[in-house]
């Protein structure tokens, strides 16, 4: 993985859990801490578990049935606020290999359908770049994930989806902090 798209990903992550503790402040939490809100306590395991059930609704809302998707899985990173039982989980991945035609109508199914399954979308529009790509960002604020989509035509940005040229629609979905039950070494986890 180059440079440039290394940078851009880790932007995405600073700018969605930026973007998801400052949305989810404030929802009710019996008490505050320097989160905002109370960590809910999960393995690892079972986190990745829902990150993949999330992304699994994700691409059912998409509907694009021949489309591939990159392989990758959610991964686990320590919260600075206390790294020895916080934890989030990220996913990044990819719907690739269909016609851009398919791929708009994919991106157009999720802005129609992720409110009515509980997301609040609070950006809608082109992004800052050169391409001026058009992205959402939504949040799923009862179960505390956030995700930026965006739609990556080829022809206009290098910063494809699939990595290989393609072009589709990619995916970075991201956790509030979960805590860790005791014992778990999340030194451990990847």
């Amino acid at each position: 993985m180059d440079g440039k798209l290394k940078a851009t990903r880790r932007f995405f992550t600073v700018t969605l859990g930026l973007a998801l503790t400052l949305s989810l402040t404030g929802t009710g939490c019996s008490k505050m801490n320097s989160l905002g809100y109370d960590p809910v306590e999960m393995s690892p395991d079972q986190a990745r578990q829902k990150t993949k059930e999330i992304s699994s609704q994700i691409f059912d809302l998409i509907s694009v049935r021949n489309g591939r998707t990159t392989p990758t899985g959610p991964g686990v990173s320590t919260c600075p606020e206390d790294p020895k039982s916080l934890f989030i989980v990220r996913h990044s991945w990819s719907v690739y290999g269909v016609s851009m035609e398919e791929l708009s109508r994919g991106f157009e199914n999720l802005k129609d359908r992720l409110p009515k399954h509980g997301w609040k979308i609070t950006e809608d529009g082109p992004d800052g770049s050169k391409a001026r790509t058009p992205h959402i960002l939504a949040d799923l604020t009862q179960e505390r994930f956030s995700a930026n989509i965006k739609l990556i035509d080829s022809s206009k940005d290098r910063n494809t989806a699939s990595g290989k040229g393609d072009s589709g629609i990619w995916i970075m979905l991201v956790s509030a902090c979960f805590k860790a039950p005791p014992g778990v070494d999340l030194k451990r986890e990847y």
